[in-house]
């Protein structure tokens, strides 16, 4: 039996190649003594590693670092213009639009509003957000999220009215789009994107196995097994809007997409009704459970009334949440969307109280710490992760030969 095959120079010059990429990523602009350092590698060997990268467009000279006296380094940064990425984020209302450059780094973003009857073609009004981001180059790929999900089975979109997600009904969808639009495209479950996000960046990160409860207008939740999403046989895993509750009317009686199931006892306009019930206004579900914190703080008839509402708010979401956990049993769940985040810490610390008076696991419940718009930052997140692969993989194909992969 023959021994292993040792590392060609090819091979070993493309490792180290992306554990520098991977260092200049992770630390920001470093010196070649300090890339070095980070890779284990020898001076003479860091030069010539800095020089193929230069050559290739992925690393730019950033200026001079004073050291002791006498001394100065050259310091180094990955080149941002070496590709770019966008995000999308598609509401009935709304496209919301991010650039990033390979770095990561936000250079462009616009908000396309589209009426609830859009005119023109699904492709046009893509593009027309992405123009509105002005992106500094070409894009390498564009990531989209829905309030849907792809079904891989068909290439259609599924779990969703068609007055809901209108123009978007079309067989072969991400081909069709990605040929329209002239860039690689990925369309993902909007909840599923918020979920990467949480795990790249938010209270999810080193956990494995996680799910992540969307309560808002519309309720939906993302699983996450072995560090992976998992999607289902027709991508509809998450969809738990759908799911029967009881107390709550189903399929049989409302229509498949109708108001039912999960959806109409926890979804926004049900909160607000309720809350009402305890004597709590507000503008909209997120103001009146806002409105029904702060009035749970206080004293008196009021107060009770509030606190009332609330727990009956965390009792509905935890009916769900028990029947997922007792399924999945995740070590984490998290909390986030309009209702919870409205609620806060004293609406999340309610939810893990009911929640553990239903099942036998008792995961932890935590609230989103993902800032901004959660959906746009896990798809950068997904499109950064793809391209960067791509483009570093260039750099290991030159090295040993190969052909470049396209710009």
């Amino acid at each position: 039996m023959s021994g292993p095959v040792p590392g060609t120079p090819s091979l070993l010059r493309a490792i180290n190649d992306r554990a520098a990429l991977q260092a200049l990523l992770e630390r920001g602009p470093l010196t070649r003594p300090e890339i070095g350092t980070l890779t284990g590698l020898s001076k003479p060997t860091a030069s010539q590693l800095l020089s193929r990268l230069q050559e290739a467009g992925l690393v730019v000279l950033d200026g001079i670092r004073e050291g002791l006296p006498g001394r100065t380094a050259e310091v180094y940064r990955i080149n941002p213009a070496a590709a770019y990425v966008a995000a999308l984020d598609v509401t009935p209302d709304r496209i919301e639009a991010k650039v990033a450059d390979i770095t990561g780094a936000i250079v462009g973003e616009h908000a396309l509003p589209t009426p609830r009857r859009p005119h023109g073609e699904l492709v046009d009004r893509l593009k027309a957000a992405l123009r509105g981001a002005n992106p500094p180059g070409r894009l390498r790929r564009v990531v989209i999220g829905v309030q849907a999900a792809i079904d891989p089975s068909t290439g259609r979109l599924g779990y969703a009215a068609a007055k809901d997600v209108p123009g978007w009904q079309i067989p072969d969808l991400v081909p069709t789009l990605s040929a329209g639009l002239g860039v690689p495209v990925d369309v993902e479950n909007n909840v599923n994107l918020v979920a990467q996000a949480e795990q790249a960046h938010g209270a999810a990160q080193g956990h494995q196995d996680f799910v992540l409860l969307w309560a808002d207008e519309g309720i939906g939740a993302a699983i996450v097994l072995g560090g992976r999403m998992h999607r289902g046989a027709t991508g509809g895993a998450g969809e738990v809007g759908y799911m029967p509750t009881p107390g709550a009317p189903t399929a049989r009686e409302a229509g498949r997409y109708a108001n039912h199931g999960y959806q109409a006892l926890t979804g926004g306009p049900a909160v607000l009704k309720l809350l009402r019930s305890y004597g709590v206004r507000g503008a909209d579900f997120q103001h009146a459970v806002a409105n029904a914190v702060k009035a749970a703080e206080g004293k008196g008839q009021k107060a009770d009334d509030a606190r009332a509402g609330l727990r009956d708010i965390a009792a509905r979401l935890a009916v769900g949440l028990a029947a997922i956990t007792s399924v999945v049993d995740p070590g984490l769940v998290i909390l986030t969307g309009g209702i919870v985040l409205s609620g806060g810490e004293t609406l999340r610390e309610l939810v893990e109280h009911e929640l553990h008076a239903l099942t036998i696991p008792q995961p932890r419940v935590r609230l989103s710490s993902v800032e901004g718009n959660p959906v746009l930052a896990g798809a950068l997140h997904l499109a950064l992760g793809t391209v960067r692969d791509q483009v570093f993989s260039s750099t290991v194909a030159a090295s040993s030969g190969s052909p470049t992969v396209p710009s």
